[in-house]
């Protein structure tokens, strides 16, 4: 449970107690619901900010973790077309070359993939924020 909806949920019950008034309860619903709707986006916008800081930063490494990563996984993904054409030709040192990679991958740690999905949606929602900006101001 994130901290906002336990406020919200909190808050539901406080509503629900204190305030005997139907009408008067769904108004309170809906100010606590927009005060929740507007932390979670203060909270998005800070989290996208640091994201678009990263990316926009004059230091390569910082400006290109993200991107270079990806390349590598878009490496692995394209490899597996000449795989497959090797396999045509001989099987035995296709399915050697597999099993070998599948080694290989299972020895990454569950973290890793993790922060590659993280870093991945991470990149495109600010790439795509920061287009959407361009696109309106230009």
């Amino acid at each position: 449970m994130t901290p906002i909806t336990g406020l919200l949920s909190i808050g539901s019950s406080l509503i629900d107690k204190l305030l005997p008034d139907p009408e008067a309860k769904a108004r309170a619903q809906l100010e606590l619901a927009k005060l929740a709707q507007d932390g979670e986006l203060r909270d998005l916008e800070v989290r996208m900010s640091a994201i678009l800081a990263e990316a926009k930063s004059a230091d390569p490494w910082t400006s290109r973790a993200r991107p270079s990563f990806m390349y590598v996984m878009y490496a692995m993904i394209l490899a597996s077309v000449p795989m497959g054409v090797l396999y045509a030709i001989n099987p035995t040192l296709a399915g050697n070359i597999t099993t070998g990679m599948e080694d290989w991958l299972a020895a990454i740690p569950e973290e890793m993939w993790w922060l590659f999905g993280a870093g991945y949606l991470g990149y495109t929602t600010a790439r795509s924020a920061d287009k959407r900006g361009r696109l309106k101001r230009g």
